[in-house]
């Protein structure tokens, strides 16, 4: 039986994973790119495009695909990964780099006390059990006083003292403490934005319908003049306007002024009068 037909088909279904071309592709595995520099050859393209695409297509994965199994490669859940290089190309970005964002004033100020912001780790070194263990949670280091098989006893301690019971409440009093300070700190931040959003208003909340239980606020003055009033109070508040911008004008001149003897007349006047002086 002559099997060479059957192998020849089956070697050209599945080619060499080596790519044989006059000129390398250039493969950035940082980018998954290869870049393929041969000239298209004319009659492979004229006479059968989409088998010419192809051929192309499978020779620059091949070249990236062997590319990257060279590389180094770290376990995970899903099976091994390759570890990318830096990318050689420098890709343009699409839109401009973002514009970096101004401190806070809690940045600013810690910046200029020198406090800096620490993360406390999960885990904690263990000098005993020479090992790293958890910090808080089921067998965490808060709890080694409880959880330890045995305890020095004070000599003045009472006859039913309890080390174990003495320092789990202890630690349940500062779980409780930090809740509480939680929440003050919720029930400030809330009342902060409740008194902006009531301040908001063209009545600066005066008119507003106030919630159940809500604070009055303070520091926060609510004098409205009435839109009419007596013609008295509208000429009152005209005359004190008139003067105001007249004494305003003559603070911008910068010519010297005639005095007449020793006595600045318009200073007199204007003094007299409390600034009514064109009036007089």
């Amino acid at each position: 039986m002559d099997v060479s037909n059957i192998l020849a088909s089956h070697a050209e279904k599945y080619q060499s994973i080596t790519v044989e071309k006059e000129t390398p592709l250039e493969v950035d595995a940082g980018l998954l790119l290869a870049t393929d520099l041969n000239p298209i050859e004319e009659e492979t393209y004229n006479e059968n495009l989409e088998d010419h695409l192809q051929n192309l297509a499978r020779d620059g994965v091949q070249s990236l695909i062997s590319s990257l199994f060279s590389l180094p490669s770290k376990p995970s859940p899903d099976g091994p990964l390759a570890i990318l290089p830096p990318p050689v190309y420098q890709l343009p970005r699409a839109k401009p780099l973002p514009k970096p964002k101004p401190p806070t004033k809690w940045e600013k100020f810690a910046a200029a006390k020198g406090i800096q912001h620490k993360v406390r780790d999960k885990k904690v070194w263990d000098e005993e059990k020479q090992n790293w263990v958890n910090r808080w949670g089921r067998h965490g280091k808060n709890r080694e006083i409880e959880e330890q098989w045995i305890h020095e006893v004070p000599t003045n301690a009472d006859i039913d003292y309890d080390p174990r019971k003495t320092a789990r409440d202890s630690r349940k009093e500062r779980v409780a403490k930090n809740e509480k300070k939680h929440q003050q700190n919720a029930a400030h931040d809330i009342d902060r934005t409740l008194a902006v959003t009531r301040t908001s208003t063209a009545s600066m909340g005066k008119f507003d319908k106030r919630l159940e239980g809500e604070k009055k606020l303070r520091g926060i003055k609510r004098k409205f003049d009435p839109n009419e009033g007596s013609i008295e109070q509208e000429k009152n508040s005209s005359l004190a306007l008139l003067a105001k911008m007249d004494s305003d004008k003559r603070k911008m001149r910068t010519g010297p002024r005639a005095e007449e003897g020793d006595v600045n007349v318009r200073k007199a006047v204007r003094f007299a009068s409390k600034g009514k002086g064109g009036l007089a």
